[in-house]
């Protein structure tokens, strides 16, 4: 489809778009003037993972396109979690761990976007503004009327868990209600006219929109990007290791780099278009290298997605680790670090570094040949690594290294 706005052209030329309402409207809408919209993020841990990366993008994009970003924390509806797809519920935080993951969050969404008083400066709001606030009688006389619960229960969302036979408590079962109420406080309050999200987020969308048409009779937007795989049909964002954070305090630079770097060379342009701002152009010629030279084009995906999250300084320093590792066989300032303050075993070391998830992965790791300690292959699971004034270079397969140094 050929759209007037920007937003939806850029949106839909780099991949973003899975499902949309009203299409035609709201690029008429966006072709007009600038249009706030939001995405929601619960709280739940001190740090996004890259799993949350397209939805950042998504707000990146609608700055980019002369548009407003609104930024919503979930300090409400964080207290309750979100049962989309889940097999189980949350552990509840109480509002000192909210708050605190708030806060950390925030430096995140500053290097992504500009915050500020302008049209078209991003801000960042909480729900539990209006959500802590409710009265539960007024509430389900004034917005509950709005939702049937047949309608409710068909929501893939919630059909899954109860097709597994898997608890839904009641607490859960409020999320997709305080979630369309958000749609509408931020209707009334900040004039949005757009929320977007994940694919799973669809019925939780829709339900905000019709709520904002019968209480308000305004009409609001929703947008939803496809749920992004590999190219193996892996999970995007998650490794050997676990979860790829985008706070530095809980991944190194180097690693952050690293996991880009081991793009399949089937998602290098997909995730060129979603997770970096080169040209289009440069893209297309970028994923067309042929054979080993699509490595370069990995190693400019790694770069550039790791300055946006970390700055240009932290990308360079990775990518140069990178080259003296792998080129030249030696260390750097930003490998990952486990410190020892003794002799370690090697299975030990392999777990300490986040390259084994388990004694026996790492066992299994040694056994393989995967192991090397300064570049010899280790397959003794009894070797002991003893650290002197120089770091010992531990390696798993080619494409994870680290140092044990000496505590």
């Amino acid at each position: 489809m050929s759209y007037q706005s920007e937003l939806l052209t850029v949106l839909g030329n780099r991949g973003y778009v899975h499902q949309m309402t009203d299409a035609i409207a709201l690029d008429a809408l966006a072709a007009k003037g600038v249009v706030p919209g939001y995405i929601g993020f619960d709280p739940t841990a001190p740090s996004l993972h890259v799993g949350s990366l397209v939805q950042i993008m998504l707000l990146r994009r609608l700055q980019q396109t002369g548009h407003k970003p609104i930024v919503l924390m979930g300090g409400g509806t964080g207290k309750i979690g979100d049962p989309s797809f889940k097999d189980e519920a949350r552990k509840l935080l109480g509002e000192d761990g909210i708050a605190t993951n708030v806060a950390a969050i925030k430096r995140i969404f500053e290097r992504f976007l500009t915050f500020g008083d302008g049209p078209t400066d991003a801000v960042m709001l909480d729900n539990a503004e209006w959500l802590d606030a409710l009265e539960y009688i007024p509430f389900l006389r004034e917005v509950g009327q709005h939702f049937s619960v047949n309608r409710m229960l068909s929501f893939d969302s919630v059909k899954l868990r109860l097709d597994r036979e898997q608890s839904l408590s009641f607490l859960e079962f409020n999320y997709m209600i305080l979630q369309a109420y958000d749609f509408l406080e931020l209707s009334r309050r900040a004039g949005c006219r757009l929320q977007m999200g994940g694919s799973d987020q669809w019925g939780n969308i829709v339900n905000g929109i019709e709520l904002s048409r019968r209480m308000d009779g305004t009409e609001v937007y929703g947008i939803t990007t496809p749920l992004i795989t590999t190219a193996d049909g892996g999970k995007m964002g998650k490794t050997m290791s676990g979860a790829v954070w985008l706070h530095e305090d809980q991944l190194p630079h180097f690693d952050y780099w690293q996991f880009w770097r081991n793009t399949d060379d089937r998602d290098v342009g997909r995730f060129l278009r979603l997770f970096t701002d080169l040209p289009l152009d440069e893209i297309r010629r970028l994923e067309a290298l042929p054979g080993a030279e699509i490595n370069e084009a990995k190693k400019i995906l790694a770069t550039e997605a790791t300055a946006m999250c970390r700055g240009r300084a932290a990308a360079d320093e990775a990518a140069e680790t990178a080259r003296r590792t792998f080129e030249e066989g030696t260390g750097g300032e930003a490998l990952p670090r486990f410190v020892a303050a003794g002799p370690v075993g090697i299975v030990d070391a392999l777990i300490g570094l986040g390259f084994a998830a388990s004694r026996g992965e790492a066992r299994r790791l040694i056994a393989g040949g995967g192991a090397r300690v300064d570049g010899e292959k280790v397959t003794d699971e009894s070797v002991t690594i003893t650290v002197g004034a120089e770091p010992v270079r531990l390696s798993a397969g080619k494409k994870h290294h680290g140092l044990v140094v000496a505590g």
